[in-house]
Parts: structure tokens; C-alpha cells; sequence
């Protein structure tokens, strides 16, 4: 085992931090950090998807590509590159992005879940867990979606770029987007504060690397735990946050904004490890590698909001647990077109699996 990254814990510990802060500054409970949540609330924001609730242009999302973008810069690790079968990637992002909605979160939600004390997130990460496993099958076997070329500068700055633009906008003329006047998208953190919390944790994450798929692959793989310490990190600062403020509730039912449907739960998350792992990274991971000039992220992200807005037009994301009128306790999950929609993508992952394994040359 490799010697522990410090550079990494204190960027998960920095993670977990600015997490609490959200959430007490105003954002959704268990939700300081949620990558696939906010990519969804900026897709309805931009009206890709109509779900009042859920629309609203998330400035975290905005400040972690640019954070990277900006410390990629001052150190010399900006490289425009791309062209590494970019069709198939962003297939691969609506895949995550589906499954990570019919969870509700991503890795790095999954883990402020649980320091929470969700263990509906311990549920899912059991998918999870088989999701990178099955993907590391695929590795060994040869998977490859081959090289990315060197390109302009240009080129690799256009996600940093749009985003700035919609930041400015947001922050001048808010009218211009969607935004909720209910549910999880009308509860956030102040613009400025959500930005510059986010700058700083998407400097510190293109610095360490962090990411969650890569910390389970290469501890699979390599018995290498340095990336791992990072979400260690950001664990143990939210567990403290939550039990300091008297807000960690240890159980399965009434959690906020999550469900207790526990097979959709392993089969959403199996879907997230099992496409990050094809993908190279998490879905925060993308962000960062997006900010650092790499198009093929780029498009992954890109990949990732088309997802959100397919899963909410057609109903495929997961319903929160909720007590009805009557006072009954219901269990949500998915519905019939989202289990179908599971089904579905599991046999896409394989499809590019298999496809896209390299055959290896044999000796003349």
C-alpha cells in the first residue's frame, strides 16, 4: 500500500467542510455537495426539463469547473486534449446521471448521506461497489475508448467558458432562468458564498485527484488506498458537522430527499461505478478533468445533463420516502418506466463494454 496523500485528506476534509457550510448556509439537508443533483437543477434551470421543483442554475457546479480551470492554469497542467470516442462518452454520462437520479446522488452525495446517517447510501454503495468491480472486469479484459489527441487551447476552455457566461448571467439578470419555488431547488446557499466555497473545493480537487470511482478501483486493483483517504475525510467532517448542529439521524426511513427502495438503490449505484469506471472518473471527477482543458470530460458532462433532463421528462428519477395525507409512512423509489430505464442502461453498459475491448495482437 502506497504511503497516504495528505494533499488528498485535506481536500476531502475541506469537501466535507464546505459541505455542512451549504447545507447550513441553505442548501437541501444531506446535500452540501451533490454533483448529479445540481447538473439536474441546472437543466431544468436552463428549461431542458420541466420539474418545478428541481430547477435552479447551481453556482457549486459553476465554481468547481472553474476552480480547477484556474489552479490547471497557475500550475501548468492545462492541456486541451479530446477526440477519445466522444459519442460513446456521452452516452455514458446519460447512463450515470440516470442511475445516480434513480439513487438521488452521486459518490459524493452517497457519502454526505452517510454521514448523515443514511444508510440507504450504505445500501447503495453496495451497487456501487459492484458497479466498479464489473468495470474493472472489463478493464483487465482490454476496455479502451481509445487515445485523445492534442488540441487548441480554445478548444479545452469552452466548458470553463460557457459556465462563466451562465454565472454572469445568473448572478445579473436571474429572471433569464427557471427556478424553484419549492422542493429541493428552492433551497440553496447564498450565490456568492456557493461560488467561492466551490472555487476553492475545485482548486483543491484538481490538486489532489480526488475521486471517489478511482479510490474503490484503485483499491481493487492496486490495494492502493491514497485516493480512498479523501472521502474518509470528507465522512468523518460531515459525521462531526451533523452530530455538533444534533441533525445526524441514524436509520432508513425519513431521511432527506432519499428513498428506502433498496434494490433501486444498488442497481442506481451499480450503474454510477460500473459507467464511471468506462468513463475514467466520478461525475465530480469530470467536472475537474473538464476544467483542466480535457474535451472528452467535457462532453461526458455535457452527457450527464442530457440525462437529467431525459430522467425528469419521462419520469424515470427516483421519488423520495414521504408520509401522505393519510399519515402513512410511503416508501418511494421508481416508477415502471424508470425500472425499465435500469434494465435498459445495464444492457447499454454492456453493450459498450464488450464493443470496446481491445483485442490484443497476436504474436507473427
Amino acid at each position: 500500500m502506497k504511503k497516504i496523500s495528505w494533499l488528498v485528506v485535506i481536500a476531502g476534509a475541506v469537501v466535507g467542510i464546505a459541505a455542512v457550510l451549504l447545507t447550513l448556509f441553505g442548501n437541501p439537508a444531506n446535500m452540501g455537495f451533490c454533483i448529479a443533483c445540481f447538473l439536474r437543477d441546472i437543466a431544468g434551470g436552463v428549461g431542458l426539463h420541466s420539474a418545478a421543483k428541481v430547477q435552479y442554475i447551481r453556482p457549486e457546479i459553476i465554481g468547481l469547473v472553474l476552480g480547477a480551470f484556474v489552479m490547471a492554469l497557475v500550475k501548468g497542467e492545462f492541456r486541451a486534449k479530446g477526440g477519445s470516442s466522444p459519442a460513446t462518452r456521452f452516452v455514458l454520462g446519460m447512463v450515470v446521471m440516470i442511475g445516480a437520479l434513480v439513487f438521488l446522488g452521486c459518490p459524493l452525495r452517497m457519502v454526505i448521506r452517510l454521514g448523515g446517517g443514511d444508510l440507504n447510501a450504505l445500501v447503495g454503495m453496495v451497487g456501487f461497489a459492484l458497479g466498479i468491480l464489473v468495470g474493472i472486469f472489463f478493464l483487465k479484459k482490454g476496455f479502451s475508448l481509445k487515445r485523445s489527441y492534442t488540441l487548441g487551447n480554445a478548444e479545452g476552455g469552452i466548458l470553463p467558458a460557457v459556465l462563466a457566461g451562465l454565472f454572469i448571467l445568473a448572478a445579473a439578470v436571474p429572471t433569464l432562468f427557471k427556478a424553484s419555488e419549492a422542493g429541493p431547488g428552492s433551497m440553496h446557499a447564498p450565490i456568492i458564498a456557493a461560488f467561492a466555497i466551490a472555487l476553492v473545493v475545485g482548486a483543491l480537487a484538481q490538486r489532489s485527484r480526488l475521486c471517489m470511482v478511482g479510490g474503490l478501483r484503485d483499491t481493487f486493483m492496486f490495494r492502493d488506498l491514497k485516493l480512498l483517504y479523501g472521502f474518509v475525510a470528507i465522512f468523518v467532517l460531515v459525521l462531526i458537522g451533523n452530530l455538533v448542529q444534533g441533525k445526524f439521524k441514524l436509520g432508513f426511513e425519513s431521511q432527506p430527499i432519499a428513498h428506502s427502495a433498496h434494490l433501486w438503490n444498488i442497481l442506481g449505484m451499480f450503474l454510477v461505478g460500473w459507467g464511471s469506471v468506462l468513463l475514467g472518473g466520478c461525475p465530480l471527477r469530470q467536472l475537474i478533468l473538464a476544467g483542466e482543458g480535457n474535451g472528452d470530460s467535457a462532453v461526458s458532462v455535457f452527457g450527464m445533463i442530457a440525462g437529467a433532463a431525459i430522467s425528469h421528462n419521462f419520469g424515470l428519477a427516483g421519488a423520495a420516502d414521504a408520509v401522505n395525507e393519510a399519515g402513512e409512512y410511503v416508501v418511494g423509489g421508481i416508477g415502471t418506466a424508470g425500472k425499465v430505464a435500469v434494465v435498459i442502461c445495464i444492457v447499454v453498459l454492456l453493450a459498450i463494454s464488450l464493443l470496446n475491448v481491445q483485442k490484443k495482437e497476436k504474436d507473427a
